[in-house]
């Protein structure tokens, strides 16, 4: 549970401005899907999904990482780790294991001969959108886990996107389509909440000090 007093006292530090912009910019989070990716070599590509999830309404980012190092690019995403909650996993089974037991259906994109075109695939359940690299794709693990296999419709001669190409598409596509339909996809209250004073504590610098200022005041 939030402490509302303590949101409040952060809050208050801030700009009316900067708080209307939380509650506009939460008005369009979803967790309704979230977004995978496995072993990006590049983290600069890492950082550019991340970048595309922040920008289009997604709130998490979830990174499998067995075999390179976990470094975010800064410069690259822009400032969207402020804003996106980063789940890292070190293997496929806990990641696949872990967003089922959420309620979300695996989702592999990537050409398949059960693959679903991007403007044909179905929006109204929660989904994880798993992405591999151009060079390797993913995984055999997802791909034998998945629940379903997505792809975006191309006529050149060209066979694959960059990730963050696909990821940028992708996510825009399919966010666009949840804000015009009927289904529930908001944040709930209470997730706002966690929010608010997440995004509070990230916009006020030397953040410890007041927050132990705080609680040195206002013991529990």
């Amino acid at each position: 549970m939030v402490d509302i007093a303590y949101l409040d006292f952060l809050e208050n530090i801030l700009t009316d401005n900067r708080k209307e912009r939380f509650l506009n910019v939460l008005g369009n989070r979803t967790n309704h899907f979230t977004v995978v990716v496995e072993d990006i070599f590049q983290m600069h590509n890492t950082s550019a999904v991340m970048r595309s999830c922040e920008v289009f309404g997604i709130q998490e980012l979830n990174v499998i990482e067995q075999r390179y190092g976990k470094r975010i690019d800064k410069e690259i995403a822009m400032g969207a780790q402020k804003w996106v909650d980063i789940n890292k996993f070190d293997n496929v089974s806990n990641c696949v294991d872990t967003l089922k037991n959420k309620g979300y259906q695996i989702i592999a994109t990537t050409p398949h001969e059960n693959d679903c075109l991007l403007e044909d695939f179905d929006i109204s359940k929660p989904s994880a959108l798993f992405f591999g690299t151009e060079r390797d794709g993913l995984s055999d693990e997802i791909l034998e886990r998945a629940d379903g296999f997505l792809k975006i419709p191309m006529v050149g001669f060209t066979e694959s996107l960059n990730i963050s190409v696909s990821a940028a598409i992708i996510i825009q596509n399919l966010t666009n389509r949840l804000r015009n339909s009927n289904i529930d996809w908001h944040l709930s209250e209470e997730e706002i909440l966690v929010k608010r004073l997440a995004w509070a504590k990230n916009s006020i610098k030397d953040i410890k000090r007041i927050e132990a200022r705080y609680y040195e005041e206002n013991p529990k």
